[in-house]
């Protein structure tokens, strides 16, 4: 693995930014927030460059990305202005109100994940291992004792992942009918001291 972290993002990575992010959840958001194009336009729009820790490859390139939350905002988050300004009213009205009632949650006593992402093409070398030491780092740096996050019941490998590197399941939580939009039933929460 030859890759670098930095904090943040550049502008011009913002719309690679976007892509990765979709790689890795628009399969579960696609019902919502697709057709892609939109999805992206949307994502770029209301993603974050102080919420993330960004990984890059030898030529600069971004290869993944591990958001977070905090009190003052999540990496990729946004309000009904945003949603209308990609999707219109009627369609903007009713994503934003299938998205909030799938997550909108604020950890304050453990540093949140809001998501990691990589490349497609890189993942198995380690570049989500290395975000994730990464975002327990800075979660120590913030003064914050944990890091959790929550991944959905069939994403096995993320959670193999999550394991791996000490994370510990400590509650799972249904999302009722709409799993009928997302297509899984429940999202586990993991938790790592740090």
């Amino acid at each position: 693995m030859t890759v670098s972290l930095q904090m943040g993002l550049e502008p011009e990575q913002r719309e690679a930014a976007a892509r990765l992010y979709w790689q890795a959840f628009g399969g579960k958001l696609e019902r919502v927030m697709g057709p892609e194009p939109l999805a992206l336009r949307f994502l770029a729009r209301v993603i974050r460059d102080d919420h993330v820790i960004a990984a890059l490859d030898a030529n600069g390139a971004l290869v993944g990305v591990a958001g977070f939350k905090t009190p003052r905002g999540a990496f990729a988050a946004g309000g009904f202005r945003d949603m209308q300004a990609v999707y219109g009213r009627f369609g903007g009205a009713w994503r934003a109100l299938l998205l909030r009632l799938l997550h909108g949650d604020i950890d304050n006593e453990r540093f949140l994940l809001d998501g990691i992402c990589v490349a497609r093409e890189r993942r198995g070398e380690g570049i989500g291992s290395a975000l994730l030491v990464e975002i327990c780092r800075e979660a120590v740096r913030r003064g914050y004792r944990a890091v959790r996050l929550d991944v959905v019941d069939n994403n096995w490998r993320a959670q193999a992942l999550y394991r791996r590197l000490g994370f510990v399941a400590v509650q799972s939580h249904g999302i009722g009918l709409l799993r009928l939009v997302f297509g899984f039933s429940s999202a586990i929460t993991m938790v790592r001291p740090v």
